[in-house]
């Protein structure tokens, strides 16, 4: 009897916070939901993290999730944008801690790599792969898509570490 895990992918943004929820049992991949956290700038930093806060502790608590994986921060030139982004990964990480979750964390290029087989992939090669390897979630939005695929990435890494304590025995 394989055991199943749910997994909460994010793709941390402040503006922006994809999320998805996959179950694994075995090597069979469910879609359970997905969504996006948006936030108004209008609003301030403050209350934009503390809105990221609760709507990622109501989806932990709602999905039941066992694990997450979160999309490591990847800001090439813009120190402001990567403050930005390291203030919304935070809240989402400590909400995870909050509901004792197991937390992994991926670089953007470990997860392409993983569900398209190309670390450099474009966001409409991710979400096609996405809809490939779980037909039935009709996601639209490429951060659903990306926290979908990091959701995947996990799932593929879980399942190759299962395999190995098993055959270990």
């Amino acid at each position: 009897m394989a055991i199943t895990i749910r997994i909460l992918g994010l793709d941390p943004g402040l503006a922006r916070m994809g999320w998805g929820v996959i179950a694994l049992e075995g090597n069979r991949l469910t879609h359970i939901a997905h969504g996006v956290i948006a936030t108004r700038t209008a609003d301030g930093l403050g209350l934009r993290l503390m809105t990221l806060h609760r709507e990622i502790a109501l989806v932990i608590a709602e999905r039941a999730p066992t694990a997450i994986a979160v999309e490591q921060a990847f800001v090439a030139k813009d120190p402001s944008a990567a403050l930005k982004l390291g203030h919304a990964r935070a809240v989402a990480m400590l909400a995870a801690a909050q509901a004792g979750l197991e937390i992994a964390e991926y670089s953007p290029n470990h997860i392409k790599k993983s569900v398209v087989g190309a670390g450099h992939a474009g966001k409409e090669q991710v979400m096609f792969m996405v809809r490939r390897l779980l037909p039935q979630c009709g996601v639209t939005q490429a951060d659903a898509a990306d926290a979908l695929a990091a959701a995947i990435a996990h799932a593929h890494l879980s399942g190759t570490r299962a395999r190995v304590m098993e055959s270990a025995r």
